[in-house]
């Protein structure tokens, strides 16, 4: 079983009552997103408060909001968000995005996103687990998250989202129908001719050439991570 909690060098995350707890592909999208001219960010499902507590640590001044539709997650959320040194920059709201859309929020130049992607697999009898980690009627749709961000990111804003390959193809044509364009794609591997397992996707208004990478994390078949995953964690994981 997963840890109760997760200490990073400079923050710590409670994750006992999260469905969905810290994982390496979520620290792989804190830690990637391109957070360049960020001024106001809106974190999308935040579960723990992970996304947003990183982009705090990495961004000095940018003002955060961060939503999360399950009640427990969200205290909990709030509660590390307090505890960490940056409470007076993360703002943590219990409603759906549909709720949080009706509120008109200012414009954002950021939105990050782990969204619901596991659709043919067996979902779980836990049911916060499900609406986290399975597409269902009751999760965040595609075409949801897509439609949201192009209607409430500022001229030049940027969404990052981490998805599985097939579903990030299928994430493409949403946001494209909505108006937005993949400009950006890490590409994520485990091992050395291991399968891609994960994209870590940025999109915007600008259609312009797709600029792709690899990451790699681990450098063979032992145990250790590669010099790129060391950098990139760096500022965060307590043995790097």
């Amino acid at each position: 079983m997963p840890n109760d909690y997760f200490q990073f060098q400079q923050f710590r995350v409670e994750q006992s009552d999260c469905a969905m707890k810290v994982s390496t592909d979520a620290c792989l999208l804190g830690a990637a997103a391109d957070l360049a001219g960020a001024t106001c960010l809106l974190d999308i499902g935040t579960g723990t408060g992970l996304l947003a507590l990183m982009a705090a640590q990495r961004h000095p001044t940018v003002e955060i909001a961060a939503i999360e539709i399950d009640k427990a997650a969200a205290a909990q959320a709030a509660a590390n968000v307090a505890a960490s040194p940056w409470a007076a920059r993360i703002a943590v709201h219990t409603c759906s995005l549909a709720e949080y859309a009706a509120l008109y929020p200012a414009p954002f130049s950021h939105i990050i996103c782990n969204p619901p992607f596991f659709k043919e697999s067996m979902p779980s009898a836990d049911a916060a687990r499900n609406t986290a980690r399975h597409v269902s009627q009751a999760s965040l749709s595609f075409e949801e998250l897509a439609g949201f961000s192009a209607r409430f990111l500022a001229p030049g804003g940027r969404l990052t989202v981490l998805l599985p390959p097939p579903e990030m193809a299928r994430f493409a044509q949403a946001a494209l129908a909505a108006g937005l364009a993949r400009t950006r794609c890490l590409l994520v591997r485990h091992r050395p001719g291991g399968r891609i397992t994960r994209h870590i996707s940025e999109y915007g208004r600008e259609h312009v050439a797709l600029q792709e990478q690899e990451l790699l994390i681990h450098p063979g078949t032992g145990p250790g991570y590669t010099e790129a995953f060391r950098a990139l964690l760096a500022g965060f994981y307590l043995t790097f």
